[in-house]
């Protein structure tokens, strides 16, 4: 079996779901963007998957990757010191939620 083929059936689909706080304000939201840019787009820029976007009611959001479970811990840890103070949010593999896991 090639080193790749091991390195994906380590790789899971992961979520992460996030909600704006109550006391979160718009100027929160313009501090923390550039962070959360440059995370994604390094994220992307060595090779790995990952889809986001707000819900309708502009305030939740998700993000799809696809990671080993230290990646997505890494990914999730960074992503808690720059959303931490205006986020709730949560990190579970795909197959954990019951409505996306009939998908």
């Amino acid at each position: 079996m090639s080193q790749i083929t091991k390195a994906n059936e380590q790789k899971s689909v992961w979520v992460l779901v996030s909600g704006l706080k109550a006391d979160t304000t718009e100027l929160d939201l313009k501090k923390v963007v550039p962070s959360v840019i440059e995370l994604v787009n390094d994220w992307q820029s060595r090779g790995n998957f990952i889809w986001s976007g707000p819900f309708q009611d502009n305030k939740t959001g998700m993000a799809i990757f696809e990671a080993t479970e230290e990646d997505a811990r890494t990914f999730y840890d960074k992503y808690d010191k720059i959303c931490s103070d205006i986020l709730d949010y949560h990190l579970d593999q795909w197959g954990a939620i019951p409505f996306l896991s009939a998908l």
